[in-house]
């Protein structure tokens, strides 16, 4: 495959930003465009929730640097592609063709609220953000629906505002996604810091217009000033009707990030990974897999063999004041392998060894770089018999 004359990047995300640095450095020197979506640009989304909530000013921190891309940039979204004639549409009629796609449109927050139902907060985007951070300088109590990463650190922005808050889920908090031994380690901390948990036996919908509370499916009913819903995300696929690219999950990839059409490849919180033989498709919306695409998509399109994986096993988030880094496969079966540290203080390092050899480190109140954890995890003992 020759190097595209032209690639078109459609998604000024993190993973869109990182596919187009990647061009370059790889040495691309061709025309790159990027169609982005929102008029603050490229920015970094995972301080929304763990940053911007509590500072001011932090806004201006969260930007991507564009310098020294020598793109085209069009803040206009994407609203269709034709495939066939390799062309874009966006929402202010331009037209742009491309030899190579790079998709990238990532995703945009689940909602629960009925149609026409008013006053749901959510917290995907800058936005969003500064709207949540002015509501809760007045709110006297919140409920958070969804016990998952973003959950689980708005519920830790309330609560450091001394906010009485409820979370609501049918899981105990990030049971699904760390398994039962954090889950409750890091339930126990939030609980001591005023956090009050839920668990529902089914779906929560949310009530009032504008929204002010959720009904259980147990018919408990329970109001607040500020309710948000956290309750995962919606690959941003519509603008691809027709092109027979996407579905449910979104966008599908291989290790290589190409997709079912020839010439277009796809980065980040759009995507999922196509299984094959037992393995199921998986999506995996994480901050580093947004990384780790963005650069393969790059070299895919340029036609280079991938140099790592398009999915990248490393967490974090950060809960009550705790910040919880995780390098490894995920859930988490049983207690830890080894531990080091005490988790009820607050400060260990935690591993996990698994059936197939592979293991997972997890720093439980511990800053240490993401490098050291890699290393540890590679160097950790092997399963006992």
């Amino acid at each position: 495959m020759s190097a595209p004359r032209s690639v078109l990047i459609a998604g000024e995300s993190l993973a869109g930003i990182t596919a187009a640095r990647h061009l370059r450095t790889l040495g691309y020197a061709g025309p790159v465009t990027l169609v982005g979506a929102e008029e603050h640009g490229a920015y970094s989304r995972p301080p929304l929730s763990k940053v911007i909530l509590r500072d001011p000013s932090a806004d201006q921190t969260l930007g991507l640097v564009l310098d020294g891309l020598d793109a085209d940039v069009i803040r206009s979204p994407a609203v269709a592609a034709d495939t066939r004639q390799n062309a874009v549409t966006t929402a202010d009629g331009r037209q742009i063709g491309y030899d190579a796609l790079i998709i990238a449109t990532g995703a945009d927050a689940r909602r629960l609220a009925a149609p026409g139902q008013r006053g749901e907060l959510v917290l995907r985007t800058l936005d969003d953000a500064r709207l949540l951070r002015a509501r809760l300088a007045d709110a006297g109590s919140a409920i958070v629906v969804g016990a998952g990463f973003l959950g689980m650190e708005v519920a830790s922005a309330c609560a450091a505002r001394g906010i009485p808050v409820t979370v609501v889920d049918a899981d105990p908090p990030l049971q699904r996604i760390l398994g039962d031994y954090l889950s409750a380690e890091i339930t126990a901390r939030a609980a001591r810091h005023g956090t009050r948990f839920v668990q529902a036996t089914g779906f929560a919908t949310l009530t009032g217009d504008p929204v002010n509370g959720v009904a259980l499916p147990d018919g408990t009913e329970l109001t607040a000033d500020l309710v948000v819903t956290c309750a995962g995300e919606v690959p941003c696929v519509g603008w691809l009707t027709g092109t027979g690219l996407a579905g449910r999950l979104g966008v599908g990839i291989d290790h290589a990030c190409t997709t079912s059409v020839p010439g277009v490849f796809a980065a980040g919180d759009i995507t999922y990974l196509r299984g094959h033989g037992t393995r199921p498709d998986r999506r995996a919306p994480f901050w580093s897999n947004a990384v780790a695409q963005g650069r393969i998509a790059a070299a895919s399109a340029l036609g280079l063999p991938p140099s790592e994986s398009a999915q990248d096993d490393y967490f974090w988030t950060e809960v009550t004041g705790v910040t919880v880094k995780i390098v490894g496969r995920l859930p988490l079966l049983g207690e830890p392998t080894t531990a080091q540290g005490s988790v009820a203080d607050g400060r260990a390092v935690l591993s996990w060894s698994h059936a197939d050899g592979t293991s997972t480190v997890v720093a439980y109140g511990l800053r240490k770089p993401v490098a050291a954890l890699r290393a540890l995890a590679a160097t950790s003992l092997p399963p006992s018999p």
